[in-house]
């Protein structure tokens, strides 16, 4: 009876409470001598074994999703599965406009579908076209997409 109520008190809204990430073993094969045997197992990478260090950092990585899953479901809970749906089918669309390829995408039309038309962030003045670090020449951008170079 408590998990119904529950499940009726948070409307089937997802938790805002970050999920505690489990620390994985590295996985290190050593040889005879304790050293790491290179040869047999080549050089591994420890950026996919490195876990965050506090349960915020994860909560601020995934904020953007938890974000949208909790509007999501909460225009399916107002106005039922026809609004998220919408919502999705134009986000797909906006994603899917077509542009020439040495032209940077600002995609407007998305921030405006997700509301973010009116934040500021860092993206905003850090990030913009002018000041990026390749730029490729036009004529030959077309034509390595075309297939022609």
């Amino acid at each position: 009876m408590t998990a119904s109520v529950l499940c009726v008190s948070s409307f089937g809204l997802p938790s805002v409470k970050p999920k505690p990430g489990g620390f994985e073993s590295l996985d290190i094969h050593e040889g005879h001598y304790g050293v790491p045997d290179v040869m047999t197992y080549g050089l591994s990478s420890s950026r996919p074994n490195v876990a965050s260090s506090h349960p915020l950092e994860q909560s601020e990585k995934m904020y953007t999703k938890n974000k949208e899953l909790m509007h999501m479901t909460m225009l399916r809970n107002l106005q039922g599965l026809h609004a998220p749906l919408r919502l999705t089918m134009e986000l797909r669309a906006a994603e899917k406009v077509g542009r020439l390829p040495f032209l940077p995408s600002s995609n407007f039309m998305r921030d405006v579908l997700s509301g973010r038309d009116e934040e500021i962030g860092f993206e905003d003045f850090l990030n913009t076209a002018e000041f990026r670090e390749q730029m490729g020449q036009p004529h030959a951008v077309l034509e390595k997409q075309l297939g022609i170079l």
